[in-house]
């Protein structure tokens, strides 16, 4: 990989991670209080595990448009207003569930985040194979994410 190839990748994923990293300081910082409160559905994680998966998935998509970004697809714009779309909506949930504690937008969040991961997934694929591969374990994160919450909800 040329450098400045390297250090574009380099921008996205960090870019991503920080995005990330800002959504979880905007939602007030008492995470594991809040989550331990509130009654879990089966299969329910341990609070660590979420930032750990979350680092690994923001890795991924963040390089996965970077692939998209040096291609030559016309439909590379698409693709990547899709991308920052869904990096919005991702970025609101921590947000609405965390900081404003409504479980119901919450699930509504999820919902639409689940979509378009699942549209950016096909639109990234049919620019770069790869590409649409390497979101597959951030489309079964949400997926997982979704009973979560609606578990969470019904439960609370």
């Amino acid at each position: 990989m040329k450098k400045e190839n390297l250090t574009t990748a380099l921008i996205f994923i960090v870019g991503t991670e920080l995005i990330g990293a800002l959504s979880a300081l905007l939602s007030g910082g008492n995470f594991s209080v809040f989550y331990q409160s509130l009654h879990q559905p089966p299969l329910a994680p341990p609070g660590w595990l979420f930032p750990v998966m979350w680092a690994i998935l923001y890795a991924l998509m963040g390089f996965s448009a970077y692939q998209i970004y040096i291609s030559d697809d016309a439909q590379k714009h698409k693709a990547l207003l899709l991308y920052f779309i869904q990096l919005a909506v991702n970025f609101s949930w921590s947000i609405v569930f965390f900081r404003f504690q409504s479980l119901l937008g919450a699930v509504f969040v999820i919902l639409l985040l689940l979509v378009l991961v699942f549209l950016m997934i096909l639109q990234f694929g049919k620019i770069r194979k790869s590409a649409g591969w390497l979101n597959l374990p951030y489309l079964a994160w949400v997926a997982f994410a979704t009973y979560l919450t609606i578990g969470i909800y019904r439960l609370n």
